[in-house]
């Protein structure tokens, strides 16, 4: 079982950063094995970080050895996928959108067709435009075909749409424990779904 996140923040360390960090520890608790990919480091690599739809379909000649050839590796291989974002004017970053972009490929080759899903957004007020962001990062999911989860771990739950948390998060510790109650929840579900990404 293989949970990985996307940390869609321009900083490496950030807020957002922090709760995925704490949603893949929390996995790795549940047994799964876990990676980070941090986009704008990714986007970085790159001589051109905008897709410019160089061809249809996308055969994905700008991943071939780089660093974005590695991320979208590790996405065709994971069970369960954490996406995090900062807000920016009421949704995701243009680091996390330019990356998506790049995940055409996948889409062709419906890589990511029944992975499991979860958002994490981080915003400077508690009612910051985070579930508009969480909203967002569920387009990307949903386009994907994805399975996303939200509302209903048991007595708990991660956030009826998911983590919505205020800076600075290290003190946010309900978005911490929501973290963690997602990715118990993405386990739990991608388990019981991993016969429909073979």
């Amino acid at each position: 079982m293989l949970i990985t996140a996307i940390n869609g923040s321009p900083n490496r360390d950030g807020n957002t950063s922090l709760l995925l960090r704490e949603a893949l520890s929390e996995a790795e608790k549940s047994g799964a094995k876990t990676k980070l990919i941090n986009a704008a480091e990714v986007l970085a690599d790159l001589d051109l970080p905008f897709c410019n739809n160089c061809t249809y379909p996308c055969i994905g000649a700008c991943a071939e050895g780089n660093k974005l050839g590695d991320a979208l590796e590790t996405l065709r291989q994971t069970d369960g996928l954490i996406i995090g974002s900062p807000v920016y004017y009421g949704t995701i970053s243009g680091q996390l959108a330019a990356f998506w972009d790049k995940t055409n490929t996948l889409w062709g080759s419906r890589s990511l067709l029944n992975v499991v899903g979860g958002a994490v957004s981080v915003a400077m007020a508690r009612f910051g435009g985070q579930e508009t962001t969480v909203k967002a990062i569920h387009d990307l999911m949903l386009i994907q075909g994805m399975i996303i989860v939200g509302d209903g771990h048991r007595d708990f739950d991660c956030g009826h749409h998911g983590v919505c948390a205020q800076q600075p998060s290290m003190k946010d510790i309900n978005a911490i424990d929501r973290a963690r109650i997602m990715a118990r929840r993405i386990v739990e579900v991608a388990e019981a779904t991993q016969s429909l990404r073979s």
